[in-house]
């Protein structure tokens, strides 16, 4: 009967669309009238789920309204008019509902873009943008997408999980927690690392609860999604291009400008561009303790993508030199995964050690046999700043 009903719910809409468009005054008044007058025979019950169903297709973000209430819902992909499939719990399933249309997708869009003064079309296929509660969106429509407009919609949390919560969740053990929480209060520099998906952003929002009260954090991100509760924060966002191509403002001058804000530490939500060498300059120059994350496959992948990035930047610097700063800037990777389960979970805890060639990551922690393993215990000089922060 739930897909009768929204068959018939896309129908109803596609015909109010036909008869006088969306710009009639009262639209919500000639909704009830059609639903009563096409499917009258309906009981009172079913009419008026009717009736939301289609309020929900003209006003708001049609199909996808119930599934952005959901709070289990975490993404919305949608693969074009007819594949909507969500995440819940680390795991991606088909949603029940789809659009009646094509143009119905793009009606939605454009609601979505439109007050956030982006648009794509065929010169511009591709946008980035934030919804009013944080949640962030990516479209991308032909001819770049072969199936019709894709639409992915991954949700804000208004409350991020603490550090006890990842340990009941199992993304963490607890000896692990107080280890990362010694490492923070103690101003180590810490990388967080992972592929997408793997929970990078909500381990760098709990473990930021361990800076101390009294220091100013910078937070620089592409799209804010950090929510840290000390009461000396400043958060700034990067900015695309506006629809003349003007305006824009990148992480990297962000992260420049951050610099002459007398920061004690500085939390880049993501690195992914020429910004890491500005970061490893500012974890080298006394900003310690600074949290970031980045796309890796493990510890050592993650030292190799940040000299890449590092190399990136407008300023002829040798590989030597790049891997130095590295070296001298990053101290503890932090690595997590998501398993086939949908299960993420911090998998390895690995040192930042100077060798002749560079770079390279000692184990400190893994997660092996389904059990954590302490592998090897901290060098003298971080063993000693994490005794510090603790007395």
């Amino acid at each position: 009967m739930d897909d009768a009903l929204e068959r018939l719910a896309v129908s109803l809409r596609e015909r109010l669309v036909a008869e006088a468009g969306d710009g009639d005054a009262d639209v919500a008044a000639r909704i009830r009238s059609v639903v009563d007058r096409e499917a009258g025979l309906l009981d009172v019950e079913q009419r008026e789920a009717l009736v939301a169903r289609v309020a929900e297709r003209s006003f708001g973000l049609g199909p996808l309204e119930p599934l952005l209430r959901d709070p289990a819902v975490d993404e919305v992909m949608v693969n074009g008019p007819r594949a909507v499939f969500v995440e819940r719990g680390g795991r991606v399933e088909p949603a029940a509902v789809t659009f009646g249309s094509e143009a119905e997708l793009r009606h939605v869009i454009e609601r979505i873009l439109a007050p956030l003064g982006r648009r794509v079309d065929e010169a511009s296929p591709l946008a980035d943008a934030r919804l009013p509660d944080g949640s962030r969106v990516n479209v991308i429509i032909p001819p770049l997408s072969l199936d019709g407009p894709i639409l992915t919609v991954r949700r804000f949390r208004r409350r991020g999980f603490t550090a006890a919560e990842l340990v009941e969740q199992g993304t963490m053990t607890e000896a692990l927690r107080a280890f990362l929480a010694g490492a923070v209060r103690g101003r180590i520099n810490v990388l967080i690392s992972g592929g997408t998906g793997s929970g990078k952003t909500t381990t760098l929002n709990a473990l930021s609860a361990f800076i101390p009260a009294g220091e100013r954090i910078v937070t620089i991100e592409d799209a804010a999604e950090l929510r840290l509760q000390q009461p000396h924060v400043v958060r700034l966002e990067s900015r695309p291009p506006n629809l003349e191509g003007r305006g824009e403002v990148t992480i990297r001058a962000l992260v420049r400008n951050a610099l002459r804000m007398r920061p004690d530490r500085i939390v880049v939500g993501e690195v992914r561009g020429a910004e890491a060498l500005d970061m490893l300059s500012a974890m080298t120059t006394g900003h310690d303790g600074s949290l970031s994350t980045i796309h890796a496959g493990s510890p050592e992948e993650a030292l190799r993508r940040l000299e890449t990035l590092a190399l990136m930047a407008d300023v002829a610097l040798p590989l030597a030199a790049v891997r130095e700063q590295v070296a001298g800037a990053i101290e503890l990777v932090v690595h997590q995964a998501r398993g086939r389960d949908g299960e993420r979970r911090v998998v390895e805890v690995a040192e930042v050690v100077r060798l002749a060639g560079g770079p390279a990551t000692r184990e400190l922690y893994a997660w092996r046999d389904d059990r954590p393993r302490w592998r090897a215990a901290l060098s003298d000089t971080l063993a000693a700043r994490l005794g510090a922060a603790a007395a």
